[in-house]
């Protein structure tokens, strides 16, 4: 096998499943469902997901059963939606911290992580008017203090896509332009 057809000392393989990472206001959520679209395969939010299996928001997982439980349930949700082909999937923006989380996606055959980057002015920008459901907005230094703790894991992901100044056809285009590098299918 040529260094050609190795990618950080792994087989190439056709990309089956394209992983969205990035923090809150990204465009995960809006940009998964024109790649799917795109690609003609199933979009899928993570958070969505968990809500409609554990029967309440997220919000009341974290209040009934605290942030260690939510974390497993995410955690077990993606590792399970990981294995599907033909599949956009939106990772809420915390599941990157979850080391295990992380070595999945980043070695799972047939994946390509990419994260959307944007910068914490363009996420406060975005997500403006949403602090009722988004109550970490209110804590700013918190925030920060999470994004910047967050940043080198997303970057850590196959491919980063500088978001701030595209439209999300733009985004769009270049998620699928990434996953045709990869050998999508």
């Amino acid at each position: 096998m040529t260094d050609a057809s190795r990618e950080q000392g792994h087989e190439l393989v056709s990309v089956r499943r394209i992983v969205l990472t990035g923090f809150m206001g990204s465009g995960k959520s809006t940009v998964g469902p024109l790649v799917a679209a795109r690609l003609g395969w199933r979009f899928l939010d993570v958070d969505d997901v968990i809500v409609a299996e554990a029967g309440m928001a997220i919000s009341d997982i974290f209040a009934r059963h605290g942030e260690l439980a939510f974390r497993e349930i995410e955690r077990n949700t993606i590792a399970r939606l990981a294995g599907e082909d033909g599949l956009v999937l939106a990772l809420g923006g915390g599941a990157i911290e979850d080391a295990d989380t992380r070595e999945l996606l980043l070695h799972a055959p047939g994946t390509i992580l990419v994260h959307l980057e944007v910068a914490l002015e363009t996420m406060l920008a975005r997500c403006s008017g949403t602090d009722g459901a988004r109550p970490v907005l209110a804590d700013r230094a918190n925030l920060a203090a999470r994004y910047e703790r967050r940043l080198p894991l997303y970057r850590a992901a196959h491919v980063s896509i500088a978001a701030d100044r595209l439209t999300p056809e733009q985004v769009t285009d270049a998620v699928v332009q990434a996953g045709r590098a990869r050998r999508l299918v």
